[in-house]
């Protein structure tokens, strides 16, 4: 960085903030890092903002910010502000890790569901032995992605490469070895009804809000399971609920929620055939973030083009 001290301000729970800040510190130390809650500052010095869910408003005060970056790899918090500036960049973070660990999730729980294991545990509760049951060929088990970006295309493949009978369905075509692609309202109808587990994966737009929905539930086959690792805003959490104590759907695994943290009141809680885990699927690494910053604010202050741009008319 130069001398001239620029300012990131880091929009985020006050608890949190220590996570950026201190990675940011050391590895760029004349970079002036303040965060909102906890320091005070003038909004005309702000230059970045580093967030995920910034207050509504926040973004539009500052006069002479030049970029926003997300540290989570989706972006609807941001759209959540209807006075987010749209002239200002938005930029997400992408790394490995975040598919790696969103895949492992999903292989996690597919496989949890395919074999069985909450009946075993069941049993070992009640110091069951039995052996009755056989799982069939996991080539006999169709998987369906909802989103074939980045993080649906490894998790495709994982559980392709474990002998599963793999479908993805995207706004557009895609070309996965192995995963049969669905694209575009028209094929919807078709892929879920070849989808014994259903993952969601989808960014979360006006288009794909609410899509797990109990229309899309009774086209999925009978006992079909539910995996959602997106955004809670992507499922209708009592047709969910429905859909399972009517018994066309087996279960769920879910990681996210219309309200997060999950209320102790919600049902969701307590229900047998429901797993929930509180959103940690996959975590933003804070010194990774901390350098992917610091290097589209050195490309910025360079003049150079920026990675990883959101594109508005896309919601991602």
């Amino acid at each position: 960085m130069t001398a001239e001290h620029p300012t990131v301000l880091i929009a985020v729970p006050p608890k949190w903030a220590p996570h950026w800040a201190v990675p940011l510190s050391e590895l760029a130390p004349d970079l002036r890092v303040l965060a909102t809650g906890r320091d005070e500052y003038d909004p005309r010095d702000v230059d970045y903002v580093l967030s995920f869910r910034p207050k509504p408003g926040l973004l539009k005060s500052l006069p002479n910010l030049k970029f926003v970056f997300s540290i989570g790899a989706g972006v609807d918090g941001f759209f959540a502000d209807p006075e987010y500036p749209k002239n200002i960049p938005l930029i997400r973070f992408v790394d490995r890790s975040l598919s790696v660990e969103m895949a492992q999730y999903t292989v996690m729980h597919a496989l949890i569901h395919y074999r069985q294991q909450r009946m075993f545990d069941a049993q070992q509760k009640a110091r069951q032995w039995r052996q009755e049951y056989i799982a069939k060929p996991a080539r006999e088990t169709r998987i369906g992605i909802l989103g074939l970006g980045e993080i649906g295309t490894m998790a495709a493949e994982r559980l392709r490469d474990l002998d599963f009978d793999m479908a993805g369905w995207s706004r557009t075509r895609k070309d996965v070895q192995g995963v049969k692609s669905f694209a575009g309202a028209g094929e919807l109808g078709a892929f879920l009804a070849r989808s014994d587990i259903l993952v969601c994966v989808l960014p979360l737009t006006d288009e794909t809000r609410h899509i797990l929905n109990a229309r899309t539930f009774a086209q999925l086959p009978r006992e079909a399971f539910v995996i959602n690792v997106a955004r809670g805003g992507h499922l209708v959490e009592p047709d969910l609920i429905a859909s399972i104590d009517s018994g066309h759907l087996s279960g769920a695994a879910l990681d996210v929620f219309q309200t997060e943290p999950l209320p102790e009141t919600s049902p969701l809680w307590t229900h047998p055939k429901i797993t929930v885990t509180p959103h940690v699927a996959a975590i933003s690494h804070p010194k990774i973030a901390a350098q992917q910053l610091i290097d589209c604010i050195r490309k910025e202050r360079a003049g150079k083009k920026l990675d990883n741009l959101v594109d508005f008319s896309r919601g991602y």
